[in-house]
């Protein structure tokens, strides 16, 4: 596989010129010294663009767990989700949402910091890459490439800091800080749909840059963590979807879709560590550019040898998973205690259920912990948690587009989708669908779920679609912790919204304190 190359001069470079004058966003640069020499040829522009891939993966604000993209996935669309479960109480106040008013906690900040990083690094290329020496289409390109992670990381802190679509007043609620420029002063919040104006945008332009360039990145030489063309249409479908404009969010999942053939059932059972026929973009992971105990994998794969799994290894919703049919593959991914003993008040396997688990899974690790329902779905490549990290599958788009069909009034269509996604590839061979009406949204609710459940999804979905979370523990029906078991109503919690963290406000004095 194609390494991330030259990636520590890079960085260097970018983390100097990226400090700002209050040192805490690292957002636009202090002074001009060094930009000749990162942006003196398109080549070295290049290398830019590939820091800004190494970045998703890096540690960040001297904390074990902040380790980029993985961090968004575990510890804010896993963690306080309906469907995901750890036996971890002393993290109550991350799984049932109760951080998100809390202006300065680490954890309210962290995606602030994260995605903003991000955005100022974007930002400099888009300002300085016109003037680089070389040829005009790797110049559209290379800005191209700046203009998606922009969107992308946009779009990622709307669905955070930022009310759902349907309690915005279709707009015109505060949305975020659009800093797309190298300035560092002043700058008041804009409204949600002026956000969402930026990021399609960005989108725009980055898609008639990626076409008048002709160019595009080498996947089939393992380059599937540099945005392209589809990573622009996937970032459009995902922020069309959650701004409600469901016609828009379907024409670009079927772009984005359309060269990434869903994968078949021994590349699905295969660890989701690697790509697949289905991964449109990602973030690379190999075992020298590991974090080690930090890393994604090392939190969430049923192999890794990290205490964060070998203690307390993730699981899958008991009230989801008997909903999942007998001839889904996806079943299997979880460990069944049908006909075992464990403890119900937690989960932790008797000895033969401990026993099935190392026998249907023999790399698990020698000190795991076996617990009912646990995922054996994401799997590291190598000790303690090495792998690769996927941001768009083709399923997700699949998925969007299924959703907006609902929504257009084209059942059909979403039912076509379903039927695709989950008989014609072999994830379930008996699936069929005829279900209209709420029973059908109830569907694709159920099969996004099922399809995305483990990859940072959850929490976000049930936002977006302004449902309740509802967890039960066993006495209940479902597997959780009677810490964790809590009730969450959309309007609660700041309508599930982060509020904009103090280090910002302290800053910028034009957006008030919260």
């Amino acid at each position: 596989m194609k390494k991330i190359k030259n990636i520590s001069i890079v960085i260097v470079l970018l983390s100097f010129l990226g400090a700002c004058s209050a040192d805490y966003l690292n957002t636009s640069p202090k002074s001009n010294i060094g930009t000749a020499t990162v942006f003196e040829s398109t080549g070295n522009a290049a290398m830019a663009i590939n820091g800004i891939a190494k970045m998703m993966t890096m540690q960040y604000l001297a904390t074990q767990g902040m380790n980029g993209e993985g961090t968004i996935k575990m510890w804010y669309g896993n963690y306080p989700g309906n469907n995901f479960y750890v036996n971890l109480p002393g993290w109550a106040a991350i799984i049932n949402s109760t951080y998100n008013e809390n202006v300065t906690s680490i954890y309210l900040y962290y995606p602030w910091y994260y995605y903003y990083k991000l955005i100022g690094n974007a930002n400099m290329i888009v300002a300085y890459i016109d003037d680089a020496t070389g040829p005009d289409n790797e110049k559209q390109f290379i800005k191209a490439q700046a203009l998606t992670y922009r969107a992308y990381s946009f779009m990622m802190l709307a669905q955070l800091y930022c009310y759902r679509w349907s309690d915005s007043n279709n707009g015109a609620s505060q949305g975020l800080v659009l800093r797309t420029d190298l300035s560092t002063g002043d700058m008041p919040t804009s409204t949600l749909l002026e956000t969402y104006q930026q990021i399609y945008s960005d989108l725009d332009e980055a898609i008639s840059l990626y076409k008048s360039s002709e160019k595009d990145r080498d996947y089939k030489d393992g380059d599937f963590y540099s945005p392209n063309i589809d990573v622009a249409y996937a970032t459009y479908a995902r922020a069309a979807l959650t701004r409600q404009d469901y016609a828009t969010a379907a024409a670009n999942a079927k772009l984005a879709r359309a060269n990434y053939p869903l994968m078949g059932v021994s590349d699905y059972k295969a660890g989701f560590s690697n790509p697949t026929s289905e991964w449109i973009w990602g973030c690379y992971g190999s075992t020298d550019e590991t974090l080690f105990f930090y890393s994604y994998q090392a939190y969430i794969a049923y192999n890794s040898t990290a205490s964060n799994v070998t203690t307390y290894p993730k699981c899958i919703s008991k009230e989801i998973y008997d909903k999942i049919p007998a001839t889904d593959i996806r079943r299997g991914l979880f460990l069944d205690p049908t006909g075992y003993t464990y403890t119900t008040a937690s989960g932790i396997a008797g000895a033969n259920l401990k026993a099935q688990a190392f026998a249907l899974y023999p790399d698990l690790a020698p000190a795991a912990t076996a617990y009912a329902y646990m995922q054996f779905k994401i799997k590291a490549n190598d000790m303690p948690g090495v792998g690769n990290l996927n941001n768009f599958r083709s399923s997700e788009m699949y998925l969007i587009e299924a959703e907006a069909n609902y929504f257009l009034n084209n059942p059909t269509g979403a039912q076509s989708l379903l039927a695709e996604l989950t008989q014609s590839s072999g994830r379930d061979p008996n699936y069929t669908c005829t279900k209209t009406g709420t029973d059908l949204l109830n569907e694709i609710k159920f099969y996004r779920t099922v399809e995305l459940w483990g990859e940072g999804f959850d929490w976000f979905d049930m936002k977006r679609w302004g449902d309740p979370i509802i967890r039960h523990t066993y006495e209940q029906g479902g597997n959780f912790l009677a810490a964790l078991a809590v009730t969450s109503q959309p309007d609660a919690n700041n309508k599930w919204t982060w509020k904009i963290p103090v280090r910002e406000t302290d800053y910028n004095h034009d957006v008030l304190p919260q």
